[in-house]
């Protein structure tokens, strides 16, 4: 899988792409990203992408030109399948759009900062508008980072047990069970004993009614 990033500040993501399972998807030649900066392609000398909103207001506002002239030069290199905009009233992500993408070979993904990109950029250039939740971050560079994160892990053979990410929170549309390892008794507090029993039906049985019993009452919202 292909995930271009397209950022003003392309640093944030050394660290996020050389650790853990990102590492790892990249060292088993099973990711490739490209983090692109966005003032590269600034249409004057001093690398601003960004100006005053018209109609005033506080705030500025990302530029149409240099957006669109980095995504048609990475669209000549790429077919994407999406062009992902970070954005607060976008889509939530779910685990059901982290699927979705999950299938893509190639996606390109643009941060916004400020009081956002120019909305033209938004209706002609853009294939999906993403949140990962009701809240306002300084930029898109940490919501990429969740997508890509969420996606990527998904990825046949990036994780060493691929049924891991069947048993996660939300895949079935419910919130996992609780987990436990050794020691079976923690200063008086024990592992239940069903988890000790060695019978798989029955520990089957006992995780599907806790994850029930911990979505009503976490998330009860999910079991409609």
């Amino acid at each position: 899988m292909i995930i271009d990033i397209i950022t003003l500040f392309p640093s944030i993501f050394d660290e996020i792409f050389a650790t853990s399972i990102l590492k790892r998807a990249k060292d088993k030649d099973l990711l490739s990203t490209n983090i692109i900066n966005l003032r590269n392609y600034a249409t004057n000398n001093y690398g601003s992408v960004d100006d005053y909103a018209y109609g005033g207001g506080a705030g500025m506002v990302m530029q149409v030109e240099p957006i669109a002239n980095c995504l048609n030069e990475w669209k000549q290199k790429r077919n994407y399948d999406e062009v992902i905009y970070t954005a607060p009233d976008g889509k939530k992500l779910t685990q059901a759009v982290s699927n979705e993408l999950s299938l893509h070979k190639s996606i390109c993904i643009l941060c916004g900062h400020y009081k956002g990109i120019d909305e033209r950029i938004r209706q002609h250039l853009i294939t999906r508008e993403i949140s990962i939740g009701d809240y306002v971050l300084s930029g898109g560079e940490l919501a990429a980072a969740v997508i890509a994160d969420s996606v990527v892990r998904l990825l046949p053979g990036v994780l060493s047990d691929e049924t891991s990410a069947l048993s996660d929170s939300f895949q079935d549309g419910l919130i996992s069970p609780p987990v436990y390892t050794r020691p079976a008794d923690f200063n008086g507090w024990r592992v239940p004993d069903i988890l000790l029993s060695g019978n798989q039906k029955a520990i089957d049985e006992w995780r599907m009614e806790q994850s029930l019993i911990r979505t009503k009452e976490r998330r009860p919202e999910l079991i409609h």
